[in-house]
């Protein structure tokens, strides 16, 4: 397949090249595509090299999908001239995913509402998608009606640049500051900008994307998001209240058996999941399960995944992989013939 990836040079895209080469996803032509600062570059992918193009290029090129991580703006913009021309669209950004003319996917729940006609999928955000892991398989068996999350987020979910800025606050140079406050040895309560409500843009997602995904319209959320100093993945404490009781040897066994969750949870010998252990890993970890005495029906745990894999890019890979096995992706000879090659200039 024509696989084109859109911000190839970008933490997330990098690591989309690395997911598909890991997984042996069928790429025939490769099209990375980058900013005009890094046009004529190339970069490795399988031992081979390809040159990095722009957006216009890309789209004469009518890829069959495009993975889409360079942020909601151009997304907005050209995820719609890709899927014009044929292309189905997985979009990393939060552009699409509240749209409710799109679906937004984490494989092992919801994959299956998928159709051809679904040509801008959008993938959730990376706090989310390892919350609903662990969310959607006990809701199944216990109904959830009230979550509160804390989040301890990596600083790779902001980008490079907060990377930069820790390494240099680390070995005491200036540097570029993508945070109002430094990070090294500090823990910031603010991921993205705040809204009027006194809540963040983070925050938000993890009180709503949640619902979309699971089709749980009832169900209560309520999130703080925290920045930490660290570069292996999120981590989320999670308390959940039940609809029905639980007993928690069941409980561990549901999710042991859940897809794409392992459980870590030996406390007394210091198993426990851990951003240090999850970085580089496509799965999401689970672990410290016991009961909230507190209040009834209530659980406390804790969730960990890499953001950049299941967060971001094995997950785009992984809905890549369900149109591809289930032939969700329009072959070009169905494609209506209507776009001329003087069409496809004039879009791009």
């Amino acid at each position: 397949m024509k696989i084109a990836v859109i911000g190839a040079t970008g933490m997330v895209g990098r690591v989309m090249l690395k997911v598909l080469e890991e997984r042996n996803f069928p790429v025939k032509q490769l099209i990375p595509i980058a900013s005009k600062r890094s046009l004529g570059q190339e970069i490795s992918f399988k031992g081979n090299k390809y040159p990095l193009i722009d957006l216009n290029g890309a789209i004469a090129l009518r890829p069959d999908i495009a993975l889409f991580s360079a942020g909601g703006d151009i997304s907005k913009e050209w995820a719609p001239r890709f899927a014009e021309v044929g292309a189905t669209v997985i979009d990393n950004s939060s552009a699409w995913r509240m749209d409710p003319s799109k679906k937004l996917i984490v494989p092992e729940i919801n994959a299956h509402k998928l159709t051809t006609k679904d040509k801008i999928i959008a993938n959730p955000n990376c706090s989310t998608i390892q919350l609903v892991m662990a969310l959607n398989p006990l809701h199944k068996r216990y109904g959830i009606q009230r979550v509160l999350i804390s989040t301890y987020q990596s600083i790779t979910g902001t980008g490079k640049k907060a990377v930069d800025q820790l390494n240099a606050e680390i070995q005491g140079v200036s540097c570029e500051r993508i945070y109002p406050h430094p990070i090294h040895q500090n823990a910031l309560p603010q991921c993205d900008s705040f809204e009027e409500n006194g809540y963040t843009k983070e925050e938000l997602k993890l009180m709503r994307e949640p619902k979309k995904i699971m089709g749980v319209d009832h169900m209560t959320l309520s999130a703080t998001a925290v920045r930490i100093p660290v570069i292996g993945g999120h981590s989320e404490s999670v308390n959940i209240t039940f609809e029905r009781d639980f007993e928690l040897v069941e409980l561990r066994e549901i999710l042991r058996n859940a897809p794409g969750l392992i459980v870590q949870d030996d406390p007394r010998n210091n198993y426990y999941p851990m951003p240090v252990y999850a970085h580089g890993k496509n799965e999401v970890f689970v672990g410290r399960l016991r009961r909230d005495f507190s209040q009834e029906r209530s659980l406390q745990l804790w969730i960990v995944a890499d953001n950049l894999r299941k967060g971001a890019a094995t997950n785009a890979v992984q809905i890549a992989e369900y149109l591809l096995e289930h032939e969700l992706v329009l072959k070009k000879n169905e494609i209506s013939n209507s776009f001329s090659e003087s069409q496809i200039t004039g879009i791009a």
